[in-house]
């Protein structure tokens, strides 16, 4: 039984399989991009200490005991609404905002694990 060789995409196959965009399609945006995490405290610090993103909401459900953190590139704070209402809707219209979901206790369980969507 032979082998395939296992190769990249040619230029020309990149090509083939990139189509032009629906004109229906002109105003969408990739408004976000959810990762789960385990502790929101080093989560938080890597984002905006490292990667240099600034926190733009948190919202917090007690009865579900998870809290979300969306966060995104923005060069200056002043920029961002302050009132509470004002800001979630201008998160919400935000590109390629970073969702991270943080489980409640998740932090302080060493067998806490979540499924990497790979079967």
């Amino acid at each position: 039984m032979a082998t395939e060789e296992v190769r990249g995409l040619t230029q020309e196959e990149i090509a083939a399989a990139c189509k032009e965009p629906d004109p229906s399609t002109q105003e969408f945006i990739f408004q976000q991009t959810m990762y789960r995490i385990k502790d929101p405290k080093k989560s938080l610090d890597f984002y905006t200490r490292i990667l240099g993103m600034r926190l733009f909401k948190d919202l917090h459900f007690p009865a579900m005991k998870f809290s979300l953190y969306f966060l995104g590139f923005q060069p200056n704070e002043g920029e961002m609404p302050n009132d509470p209402n004002e800001r979630t809707f201008w998160t919400f219209n935000q590109k390629a905002t970073l969702e991270l979901t943080h489980n409640w206790g998740t932090e302080n369980d060493a067998n806490a694990a979540y499924h990497n969507g790979n079967s």
